[in-house]
This record gives C-alpha cells, structure tokens and sequence, in this order.
C-alpha cells in the first residue's frame, strides 16, 4: 500500500492543524494505521494509531486530549486532529500501516509514508 501524508505547516502555539494520509494500492479497510513524528536530532516517535474498522484507537500520553486519529475507509484516508499545538510538537509527522499489528513499535509496521512537517512557534 502506498502512504501520503499531507497537511503539515507552520503553526503558532495553540493552534490546530489537520493531517491526512491517503492510501492506495490494497484494500484501505484491511489495514491498521499509525501516526508517529520525529523531531530533529530525536527518534520516531509513537503518536496515535487506530485499527481497521476505526473502533479501537491508542494515543501516546503526550497528546492524549489535544490529538485525534479518525479514518474514513470509503475516502482510504486516516486522518489526525492535532489541537492545543505546543512547541514541543514540532516534528515531521509520518503515517504507517499494517495488515496485523496495531500499536507503538514502530518496528511492527510495514508501509510507511513519507513526512509531513509540523513546526509550532512559541
């Protein structure tokens, strides 16, 4: 499957901003997605992820009540709500995707995408 992340930009604190992945190339609907972002000089980092069908979604304690991961299947889209916009924020924000896992390590997933960078100001 083929990933493209989009709606990266520049931000003051506080703000909001919409990502979006689009997939394509296998069955959208089969795959459990993941978020993560990785701040220059840092690793990837675990941000969000939900499974197949959308019911079920996991959040990295520092963005648990200002991030949110949704997906519509009929568009092949994972989307991330990204509110209350801090500094710390800043990083190139990368979508994931896999037939069986769903979770944290990013080492478990098989598709990637390419970045799309976030950068908040204080």
């Amino acid at each position: 499957v083929q990933l493209q992340a989009s709606g990266g930009g520049l931000v003051q604190a506080g703000g909001s901003l919409r990502l979006s992945c689009a997939a394509s190339g296998r069955t959208f609907s089969n795959y459990n997605m993941g978020w993560f972002r990785q701040a220059p000089g840092k690793e990837r980092e675990f941000v969000a992820a939900i499974n197949w069908s959308g019911v079920m979604t996991y959040y990295a304690d520092s963005v648990k009540g200002r991030f949110t991961i949704s997906r519509d299947n009929a568009k092949n889209t994972v989307y991330l709500q990204m509110t209350g916009l801090k500094p710390e924020d800043t990083a190139a924000y990368f979508c994931a995707a896999d037939r069986m896992y769903i979770g944290g390590n990013d080492s478990r997933y098989y598709y990637w995408g390419q970045g799309t960078l976030v950068t908040v100001s204080s």
